[in-house]
């Protein structure tokens, strides 16, 4: 996300919501990563968005150093370099991202001979590009139906799944399983997936990706509901502070809503032109809102005449609209 050449990288927790009956994508942590016209013309050295995605992976892994983490990113983290890095940790970081369908995949290289001389070779024998596997007569392909299509409907693909050793001259190599889906009927362009980890289901890697999708949800209900991207802050360091703040208040937001509603449904508001079935974020925060409001405790003169009581159905229609209208 990108404003007035400030650029924020958020890492994101996948997490099921049982009320929402979803998965949704809740920010924990957002770095500001400017963009290179912003820092040149302040004289300051540029960091690639890989470096900034690298020191946050590190910094989790550092947090949770035994946890198992699997990472979807967006096409700009397909980097060799990147890729190789978060590999060689003592627990690995795996990442799934898209795949050029072009790229030069290689067999792994061969067992190295005992007494045999020169540098261990990276890379085996060439294999075919997953161009030339969408026509190829001995690809055997396998449908699946993908929940969550686009955070809401299914989809059935033929896929087709591999490992091999992803090389570019100069650049590490890297192990990867690919997987290749197509539409069979025809409406959607073949895509290509890897993941670093390489006794990944192909069907999970897939399922992986699909997730990820949930982030940009919470980047479009953050701007509707918490007026992420509208600051009319003079100072870029106040800029720099919202951003991060407005992330967190979505999850802090979530937990508080969670913990109200862990062993009941959460009231969801219908439209007549609009038949929601599962609660959004837009009922959250109303929700958060009602408890918020309503355990707050005023003080109220004794004078009857500064008290003008109303009905209880007048007053609960009053507090759901100011709810959702804040």
């Amino acid at each position: 996300m990108k404003v007035s050449g400030l650029r924020w990288l958020s890492l994101m927790l996948l997490v099921p919501i049982p009320w929402a009956q979803r998965v949704w994508a809740l920010p924990f942590l957002t770095v500001l990563s400017p963009s290179e016209r912003y820092l040149r013309e302040r004289g300051q050295r540029h960091k690639k968005l890989t470096d900034w995605g690298r020191q946050m992976l590190l910094q989790v892994r550092h947090w949770l150093p035994d946890r198992d983490l699997v990472v979807g990113m967006d096409s700009s983290f397909a980097a060799l370099d990147f890729l190789a890095r978060l590999g060689q940790l003592p627990l690995p970081i795996h990442g799934v991202t898209r795949l050029r369908l072009d790229a030069a995949l290689y067999e792994p290289a061969s067992a190295r001979r005992s007494g045999q001389r020169g540098r261990p070779r990276r890379k085996g024998a060439r294999l075919p590009t997953l161009v030339q596997r969408l026509t190829a007569a001995d690809s055997v392909w396998q449908r699946v139906t993908l929940h969550g299509w686009h955070g809401r409907s299914e989809r059935v693909l033929d896929r087709l799944s591999g490992t091999a050793v992803w090389y570019h001259t100069g650049l590490p190599a890297v192990p990867i399983r690919w997987v290749l889906i197509r539409d069979p009927d025809g409406h959607l362009d073949p895509q290509a997936f890897l993941c670093t980890r390489l006794d990944a289901d192909p069907v999970q890697v897939l399922e992986w990706f699909v997730q990820r999708w949930q982030m940009e949800v919470t980047f479009e209900e953050a701007r509707a509901h918490l007026g992420l991207e509208i600051q009319r802050q003079w100072s870029d360091q106040a800029i720099a502070r919202t951003t991060p703040a407005l992330f967190a208040l979505y999850s802090l937001i979530t937990w508080l809503a969670h913990h109200l509603r862990k062993d009941s449904t959460f009231p969801v508001r219908r439209a007549a032109w609009y038949a929601k079935g599962n609660a959004t974020f837009s009922d959250t925060i109303a929700g958060v809102r009602r408890y918020l409001w309503g355990s707050t405790h005023f003080s109220i003169p004794m004078a009857k005449a500064e008290v003008i009581e109303i009905p209880r159905p007048l007053y609960e229609h009053l507090t759901e609209t100011l709810c959702f209208a804040a």
